[in-house]
């Protein structure tokens, strides 16, 4: 799995709350999941059109994710995401998140998403449209 952020990657900062904090003192790991989720839904939320968005939806068949280091209560998150293969329906992407403003990798993710088709809610092939966009 690929760590190293695509130097095109796309990135948002994710700010940590007292709810995201486990009986262990750090981020608990599903929260890192609920992340890798939000980045890729940032990610497509902003380069794709509001009619492409309509059009399409995704949804994920697999996450793949390593935790490397624990996140804290002050830190700030930067979340990477960029995407690999396709094939037919189905996309990789992969999600970073390290430590904002720092080298420190905490966790690590990949992902198989799956483009359906809005209104029939099937999968729909990836064609040129979308690949414009990623």
């Amino acid at each position: 799995m690929s760590a190293t952020p695509h130097p095109n990657a796309f990135n948002i900062n994710i700010y940590i709350t007292e709810a995201d904090i486990d009986a262990l003192g750090h981020v608990n790991n599903v929260v890192y999941l609920r992340w890798v989720q939000e980045v890729s839904a940032a990610h497509w939320a902003t380069v794709a059109p509001p009619e492409m968005q309509e059009k399409y939806l995704w949804v994920v068949l697999r996450h793949e994710i390593d935790f490397y280091k624990p996140a804290l209560l002050q830190d700030t998150v930067s979340g990477f995401t960029w995407v690999g293969n396709h094939h037919g329906a189905k996309f990789e992407r992969y999600v970073s998140l390290y430590k904002a403003g720092t080298e420190t990798l905490l966790a690590a993710a990949k992902t198989t998403w799956c483009l359906l088709d809005a209104q029939t809610m099937r999968p729909k092939r990836i064609e040129s449209d979308v690949l414009s966009v990623l």
